[in-house]
């Protein structure tokens, strides 16, 4: 049958992939969108759009019925699920034939046989894919250490646990099954040994109902945080032909071997002595799919479209060239990746030969706290991998991104880092790594020599705010008193910010002459070539660099070659009504209180570092901690609230005695 009107079931970057598809082909597009999402990008994108009341994803994404019920009152003829959500939920798949549309996807079946990692892997065995020994938690022994805990249903690193000591292991089995019930509705965990330094490799298939599998090369996929990918690219570098051919044989047995349809992708954990091992089938579009579309000349979508109106695949595709991608998060590394809310001021993400730029989100769209905070997907292809690298990197560096802290920093930093410019990749990356490419400063030296530094970008912000206050029309204000202390415009003026989110402040002092250009003050080796409110060119010991500025509020933005800043603006003192009393417990973002540390009171005795409240946003739970050792004084969270960030969530008032061990920051546990 013949597409002709296409309901995504799904949202954001991935929906509005699969609409740009279906806008090349002629097709009509329906979008499902729930109230949080009512003015987002694939919503104003789409054809038709169908609203699912709510704006929780388990009552508006995850509601298979409410999604068919939209698709026939749109007169959608077929559905695609994108990934995440309903996309590998068999009875979804089902109720969707059911109800007389086209499914864009692999058999009910083939997700049935795939969706408990426990079964799959029996039947890869039967199918002849290597795989690890599965480990009876119940007879493990120290030889069988470090283990690794896994969800037998669903994936994002929900449920999974790495085990290095025996004793941790009753209560990690415990931990895992419960968060694995909580996510998936299923809580039955497996253990197997967990591979030191090993690396994720994964291989896209594609088959149609004519016994064509097509192994569409590899990709590696082994920076990730929390079990999760965050740069990813193809070929695979550095395998051996063996090995390559190998993973490619295994991964079309695979796919025969449940008889699949569409595109889908078989993971593998390569440990360093190059031995490969079958994690997981994937029954649906991955995130990372366009670095294989680069790679290979095709378009996945149009492909699984082609496949689902029953056509034949044409001949395989021959490779060209290395592909990579890197994911863009609202969240803040240095943070254990807190996620980040709020308004997108800007979102620029440079164009040209090579480059792909894969989003929901544009410039004045919000990011909310109720789904992941990936904002975009930024894709680079050359003929070489260091040729690719490098034109990632630095459309990443000139990108201009306002708003909530992003881990824009970090990809440029990880894809400049020796051992990712060598090719020495393992999951293990950040745990390494993450303290140095988190570090204040500019990273590799290359970059350092081209970014200024974060007081000369301060100082830049400052003149053009001087600027700004010279040219605004009317009468010129009248100085702005603290106490004792005023701006005196014959006087060296002062203004403080706070660098975010490090922290750090910076105090610049400047003059504004009878010439009317702000000039640094007691800034040897500066000069002030130019200044406007959005644009200040400075030479800094006879290096000319120019700083593009952007205020919001109390915010400025400074983007200048290889770094860019924000600032919060201070006032000169302190605001008294900012201060908060020692030991409150401040919620991190804005999200849902989810549950309490049991027996939690006002009055009980806590320890330092102990969990206290699990507080929910953007599909992640967060851990916040005690502070100190001492007692709860009072509790304001209840499960089920919804907390703004900054909101008091309880405090804790320290013991007397020797200073406690401190916890600074929530530790965020992976939810979805």
């Amino acid at each position: 049958m013949t597409i002709t009107t296409l309901l995504v079931a799904n949202r954001g970057e991935i929906a509005c992939r699969i609409f740009r598809t279906c806008r090349d082909l002629g097709i009509t597009t329906v979008a499902v969108y729930s109230d949080a999402d009512a003015d987002a990008l694939h919503v104003r994108e789409a054809d038709l759009a169908v609203r699912l009341p709510g704006s929780a994803p388990a009552d508006t994404y995850l509601r298979g019925d409410l999604v068919v019920a939209a698709a026939l009152a749109a007169g959608a003829d077929a559905v695609h699920p994108g990934y995440g959500f309903l996309s590998e939920n068999a009875a979804f798949a089902a109720a969707v034939q059911d109800a007389g549309l086209t499914w864009v996807g692999p058999p009910v079946k083939a997700i049935e046989l795939m969706a408990s990692k426990t079964r799959a892997k029996e039947l890869m065995a039967g199918a002849g894919v290597p795989l690890l020994a599965p480990v009876d938690p119940a007879t493990a022994g120290p030889d069988d250490l470090p283990l690794l805990l896994k969800a037998a249903s669903g994936g994002g690193g929900r449920g999974m646990r790495i085990v290095r000591e025996l004793g941790s292991l009753p209560g990690e089995l415990l931990a895992a099954a419960a968060e694995a019930a909580s996510a998936f509705g299923d809580g039955e965990v497996f253990a197997e040994p967990y591979v030191e330094r090993g690396r994720h490799v994964e291989v896209q298939v594609m088959a149609d109902a004519y016994d064509t599998v097509w192994a569409l090369g590899t990709r590696d996929c082994s920076l990730q945080r929390r079990h999760q990918k965050v740069i990813e690219e193809a070929p695979a570098p550095g395998l051996e032909d063996a090995l390559r051919t190998r993973l490619h044989d295994a991964a079309v047995a695979a796919a025969r071997a449940v008889g699949y349809r569409g595109a889908g992708t078989v993971e593998f954990l390569v440990s360093a002595e190059g031995r490969p091992y079958f994690l997981e089938m994937n029954t649906r579009l991955q995130v990372e799919h366009p670095v294989t579309e680069a790679v290979f000349g095709v378009d996945l979508v149009a492909l699984q479209l082609r496949v689902a109106e029953g056509e034949p695949l044409p001949a395989p595709p021959e490779p060209e060239g290395h592909a990579v991608e890197a994911r863009l998060y609202a969240e803040d590394p240095a943070r254990d990746w807190q996620p980040q809310t709020g308004a997108l001021l800007t979102l620029e993400v440079p164009d040209g030969p090579g480059l792909r730029l894969d989003t929901g989100y544009v410039g004045g769209d919000t990011i909310g706290v109720h789904y992941d905070p990936m904002l975009a997907k930024v894709i680079a292809h050359a003929p070489t991998r260091t040729e690719a690298v490098r034109l990632l990197a630095g459309a990443l560096e000139r990108a201009r991104i306002h708003g909530p802290v992003t881990n824009r920093a970090l990809l440029v930093r990880s894809l400049r880092h020796p051992d990712f410019v060598a090719a020495r990749l393992d999951t293990g990356f950040y745990d390494r790594h993450l303290a140095d490419l988190t570090a204040p400063g500019a990273g590799a030296p290359a970059t350092a020599l081209r970014a200024a530094d974060p007081a000369t970008a301060a100082l830049a912000a400052a003149l053009a705010e001087a600027v700004r206050a010279t040219a605004s029309p009317g009468p010129a204000p009248t100085p702005t008193r603290f106490g004792a202390w005023r701006n005196v415009p014959s006087q060296p003026q002062v203004k403080r910010y706070r660098s975010e989110p490090d922290g750090s402040e910076h105090e610049i002092a400047y003059r504004t002459p009878r010439t009317g250009t702000p000039e640094p003050y007691d800034a040897p080796g500066v000069r002030v070539l130019a200044a406007t409110p959005d644009r200040v060119t400075l030479e800094v010991d006879g290096l000319t660099r120019h700083f593009d500025l952007r205020r919001d509020r109390d915010r400025l933005y400074v983007d200048t070659a290889g770094a860019s800043y924000t600032f919060t603006a201070l006032p000169r003192f302190t605001d008294p009504a900012t201060q908060t009393d020692p030991g409150s417990l401040l919620a991190p973002m804005p999200g849902t209180v989810v549950r309490l540390a049991e027996g939690l009171a006002p009055g009980v005795a806590v320890e330092a570092g102990q969990p206290l409240i699990w507080l929910e946003a953007m599909k992640m739970e967060h851990r916040i901690l005690a502070p100190a050792s001492g007692t709860l004084t009072a509790l304001h969270a209840v499960p089920g609230d919804q907390v703004e960030v900054g909101a008091l969530l309880a405090v804790v008032q320290e013991d007397p005695g020797p200073a406690p061990v401190t916890a600074s920051a929530p530790v965020p546990e992976e939810t979805a």
